[in-house]
């Protein structure tokens, strides 16, 4: 039963669009909360995956190899739907982050999904149908971004314009970006953990 749970609120939490509302008569109010950043975590990560954050600021990552199954596309519902179905003919738990490869336009549009398996143990690759393929990836450095609250084209684009800021500094090249969620709509919009990367060559 939690199992399907999870699976559930990743789903909605993918399919459910972020929701602007417009400021009130009495104007904007600014967060009063002070409240450190804090990452809830519901699902476990993969092995040796480290935690996200720290918040709010430009740091450097590094991840060991990992297995995931991949599939294309600039559509969330679709691509969660494809690889839902995936784990569960497979029997592959549930993790998390979902990743999301991300071209490196200014819209910064999906190109390809992720479901990220516990390690490169669990499962196999190659194809599952045409459109589903399990890959093992290579041990990776990032720089990264996480942030806690709402996930839109703002608060993405603040992410990338700090990270492309530091890839400038540091005179680095990356060989692409991907935005990795954390948490499902059981945890509140605020709390909700995202991380925006640039994979270094």
């Amino acid at each position: 039963m939690r199992t399907c749970l999870c699976y559930l609120s990743c789903l909605l939490a993918i399919l459910l669009p972020a929701v602007a509302f417009p400021p009130s008569k009495g104007g904007v109010k600014k967060p009063t909360s002070t409240t450190k950043p804090e990452y809830k975590e519901e699902s476990p990560l993969p092995k040796g995956w480290p935690t996200p954050g720290p918040f709010n600021q430009v740091v450097r990552k590094e991840y060991p190899a990992y297995r995931a199954a991949f599939t294309p596309g600039s559509s969330a519902n679709s691509g969660f739907r494809r690889l839902f179905k995936h784990i569960s003919r497979n029997k592959i738990p549930m993790t998390a982050p979902v990743e999301m490869k991300l071209d490196e336009s200014e819209s910064a549009d999906m190109e390809e999904m992720a479901f990220l398996y516990q390690s490169p143990e669990v499962g196999k690759t190659g194809g599952d149908g045409e459109l589903v393929e399990v890959r093992d990836m290579p041990a990776q450095s990032a720089l990264s971004y996480a942030w806690q609250g709402g996930r839109n084209k703002a608060t993405t684009a603040k992410a990338r314009e700090a990270i492309d800021a530091e890839l400038a500094k540091q005179n680095l090249k990356t060989s692409g970006y991907r935005l990795l969620g954390y948490n499902s709509p059981f945890v509140p919009r605020s709390k909700q953990t995202h991380e925006l990367q640039a994979l270094i060559e």
